[in-house]
């Protein structure tokens, strides 16, 4: 059985990706403290830190790197990925998270695990052709006699009911490796994704501000008066653009056209767009509910990104949601698991070393 490190968990989709693989998660480390904690009461068994990664010394894990002996191991490197995002989060060449791969590259090289998957935003990857951590990472893992491939991939494509656009790096010691095939063959219908319908239809109808009695996060964010009138306005789908005058906000009354995504409602049919830190919240992306006058729920947001139902999590409005949109899409995570036990199991169990 592959035996994963997390470096980067967060609340944990990319663990729970792997585990539903028939990964085992021996170990993971984040510094948020509610993200920490949601992964602790969803990964009993695993060891988990609530520490910086630059206060980590490599003889701290050690111990349980030594406790896998003759088990192939997956380090998992998912950094923060608001230093390479097109949003304007923060003054980027401020931010000392852009170093966090470096300081993954440290443990990788220490322990030299037989796999190495990595996922962060697209933009990334032209850095291999610049100084940058991206490139002394690569620059590394050839150097030390690792197959790999990284590729911006549509999480789409991989049953995940999310347009949300990732780049993907898989690495296997000394072994050629590649990333796996699409699920979903995009030259064909829409019918081929999964959707929104699909992941959240059954859920039983809430309101505005209100939680569930019953279901786990099953909880959305209380909408201003005014906002209440705008989702009225807005069809499944639709947008600002539907609104009657009256309800239009000070900045588009000038004949402005862009962001149509705000205040907009998702499509049944189709898959979400992607989420993001601030994914219950009408006013920053399409993250409405299709057909019921609110923004999406925290379990639904959960949803789309394909944790299962009994995943819980912990922390307010705000904090779950930025756990779930910082989140790797479950399903993509165990996409990837699937493909290195095959690939591992192809070896007869024998990774060269």
């Amino acid at each position: 059985m592959i035996q994963v490190f997390d470096f980067f968990a967060g609340c944990g989709g990319t663990s729970k990706g792997f585990e539903m693989a028939g990964c085992n998660i021996v170990f993971a480390l984040d510094n948020n403290l509610d993200a920490t904690l949601t992964f602790k009461k969803n990964f009993p068994d695993t060891i988990v830190l609530n520490k910086d990664i630059n206060r980590i010394k490599i003889e701290e894990i050690e111990p349980l790197v030594s406790g896998c002996k003759g088990k192939p191991l997956l380090f998992c490197g998912c950094a923060p990925c608001q230093p390479f995002t097109k949003q304007k989060t923060t003054k980027k060449d401020r931010d000392n998270r852009i170093q966090l791969l470096s300081e993954f590259q440290r443990f990788v090289k220490a322990f030299k695990p037989h796999y190495v998957f990595v996922e962060n935003v697209p933009g990334m990857q032209k850095q291999v052709f610049q100084s940058s951590p991206f490139k002394t990472f690569v620059d590394y893992l050839r150097n030390d006699g690792y197959s790999y491939e990284f590729k911006v991939i549509q999480s789409q494509d991989y049953g995940i009911p999310q347009q949300r656009k990732r780049l993907v790096l898989i690495a296997c010691k000394t072994n050629q490796i590649s990333i796996p095939k699409k699920i979903c063959d995009p030259s064909k219908s829409l019918k081929e994704y999964s959707t929104v319908r699909e992941w959240i239809s059954d859920l039983p109808p809430i309101e505005a501000g209100e939680e569930h009695p019953t279901i786990p996060n099953h909880r959305s964010a209380q909408l201003e008066p005014i906002n209440l009138k705008r989702i009225k306005s807005t069809p499944e789908g639709g947008n600002r653009l539907n609104w009657p005058k009256s309800l239009w906000l000070d900045c588009h009354k000038d004949g402005y056209k862009g962001h149509t995504d705000v205040y907009g409602r998702m499509k049944w049919d189709e898959p979400a767009t992607g989420l993001t830190t601030r994914c219950i919240s009408l006013s920053n992306g399409r993250f409405g509910h299709p057909e019921q006058n609110r923004a999406i729920s925290i379990r639904e947001a959960a949803c789309l990104q394909t944790f299962p139902r009994d995943f819980i999590f912990h922390g307010n409005l705000n904090s779950m949601a930025k756990q779930i949109g910082n989140a790797v899409p479950v399903k993509l995570a165990e996409v990837f698991g699937k493909h290195m036990i095959k690939h591992y199991r192809n070896l007869n169990g024998k990774i060269q070393n």
